[in-house]
């Protein structure tokens, strides 16, 4: 049995998909079920089964601590690495990291590029995903390191603050508050806005800093990708509020046009989160040092 194997199991569960599990591992699907079949053959356990009627994968008693036990192997195995590099002081290896489309798209390429010229025998492996996703892989340890805006406290995550951005309004270049230099948020009101979904922190924090002030917007579309509503708000659907780093190419470009919000409120904080009880790899510290630094 060799450690890709226990990797291999863990994946799947993680990931809960025999597809996702095989790319994450450069192997084929085919490969991904005999892996699971060597192993309950080998110790002569059922670990798996699929649930009737829904995609997911359900761990068995023995399948739950043949999961614990992996990890531990997979972490001590990591650890043993990691010691063995530092032995001859070079930092490598590498740091999976979950992100948010609107930090990770426009913020994280530059501390990304910068880390890999630092410590060019290290990679990141950068994955997309909605906040709540991001918060499940590091729990379930299937990333090393999340980041996120609006970071909360929770139970067995350490959060490191990353520097704050302001929030601005967006709006196409020949709208009547492209001119201003800043608005508040009682001119927006009963505007036609371009939202982010429900759910999402940003969204979340919007509809806070309105509804303390007495403002309603009318909602046009609501979308769970920053760059869709950037291309709404450029063809006219209404405003948005939005990440300034997020729109620094299409100001220059002159295809929106950017406009400060006067209240102080409209901050974004941006934070790493790591599993409290684990020692992070050389190569994640660098990089959380890194990203908590403006420059």
């Amino acid at each position: 049995m060799h450690i890709e194997t226990l990797k291999i199991f863990c994946d799947l569960v993680d990931l809960q998909s025999f597809s996702l599990a095989a790319e994450r591992n450069f192997v084929t699907q085919s490969a991904v079920s005999q892996q699971i079949r060597s192993l309950e053959e080998k110790f002569k356990r059922r670990l798996l089964e699929r649930v009737r009627g829904r995609r997911e994968i359900k761990m068995t008693p023995a399948g739950e601590v043949f999961y614990r036990e992996s990890r531990n192997v997979l972490s001590a195995y990591d650890g043993l690495n990691e010691s063995l590099r530092g032995i001859v002081g070079t930092i490598g290896g590498t740091v999976k990291v979950a992100t948010v489309y609107s930090v990770g798209l426009h913020e994280m390429p530059a501390k990304v590029g910068e880390f890999m010229s630092k410590y060019p025998s290290a990679r990141i492996d950068l994955e997309y995903s909605r906040t709540t996703k991001v918060v499940r892989d590091v729990l379930n340890g299937s990333v090393e390191l999340g980041v996120l805006a609006f970071p909360e406290p929770r139970r067995g995550l350490t959060v490191v603050q990353m520097p704050s951005h302001r929030l601005v309004l967006i709006c196409p270049p020949d709208h009547k508050l492209a001119k201003r230099s800043q608005v508040r948020a009682a001119d927006l009101d009963g505007l036609e806005f371009v939202l982010f979904e429900r759910d999402t922190p940003t969204r979340k924090a919007t509809d806070r800093i309105l509804k303390e002030r007495g403002v309603t917007v009318k909602k046009v579309a609501e979308f769970d990708n920053i760059e869709t509503i950037k291309r709404a708000v450029q063809v006219g659907f209404g405003l948005a509020i939005v990440p300034q780093p997020a729109v620094t190419d299409e100001v220059r470009s002159g295809q929106l046009a950017v406009v400060k919000l006067a209240e102080k409120e409209w901050t974004r904080p941006v934070g790493v989160i790591y599993r409290s009880d684990r020692d992070l790899s050389l190569a994640a510290k660098k990089f959380v040092q890194l990203l908590e630094n403006e420059n």
